[in-house]
């Protein structure tokens, strides 16, 4: 089956779409219900929905705007259907929503943010560049100071700290990008200690970014 991606504005999502986003995930100990799927779409400008056919396989609420004068796509709610075919759906969404911002920023290098729990979830990011936080890497200043303009503009559901880029949750799942891997060992274990003593089900998530540079956006047009 073909796998067909589009990004709408939030106004035009109707409660039938809500409904079967709710239905994405299910027997998993966080899923999201069509009341906070109903709060996200009042809360965000663009939702990104992939098909396989004609069935739901992935979505992302989504936002593009400049953030301490940059621009950015910032990632909201999202979640990946768990099939064989998850790592497309996913690469699929977040190519969809690049490819918006080139449209929308053109010739510019752009930043692009999310909250994560999972370290599958670092698999959107492959294509970024100066992924932050990354193993290996100390973190700047500069780093820092994204990080804590992100968190803001998010509004996490915690306490954040910024020298670790951590939200520590409040007891409520946050609102994170929700993707894991059909193959969990195959996850690069220094990737995966930057999640070391987080608990997704009380809210931890690590608030994640990368940059998206000019030339590798050019290539989506």
């Amino acid at each position: 089956m073909a796998v067909t991606v589009e990004t709408k504005d939030c106004t035009a999502l109707s409660d039938a779409e809500i409904e079967e986003m709710a239905e994405l995930i299910e027997d998993e100990p966080i899923i999201f219900d069509v009341g906070e799927l109903s709060k996200q779409r009042d809360a965000w400008v663009l939702v990104t929905q992939v098909r396989d056919g004609s069935k739901l396989a992935a979505y992302g609420f989504c936002t593009l705007e400049r953030v301490g004068g940059d621009p950015t796509v910032l990632i909201g709610l999202a979640a990946v259907r768990r099939t064989s075919r998850r790592d497309g759906a996913l690469k699929a969404m977040i190519t969809d929503q690049m490819r918006r911002a080139v449209l929308a920023f053109p010739d510019e290098d752009v930043l692009v943010a999310s909250q994560m729990s999972d370290p599958a979830a670092f698999d959107a990011y492959k294509s970024l560049s100066k992924v932050v936080p990354r193993p290996g890497y100390e973190a700047n200043g500069e780093d820092r100071a994204w990080g804590r303009r992100l968190a803001k503009r998010f509004d996490v559901r915690g306490e954040y700290k910024a020298k670790e880029f951590r939200v520590y949750g409040e007891g409520f799942p946050s609102l994170v990008l929700n993707h894991n891997s059909s193959k969990p060992e195959s996850i690069k274990p220094e990737i995966a200690a930057l999640f070391d003593g987080q608990d997704a089900s009380k809210g931890d998530a690590l608030v994640a970014f990368g940059w998206a540079t000019r030339e590798k956006l050019a290539k989506l047009l």
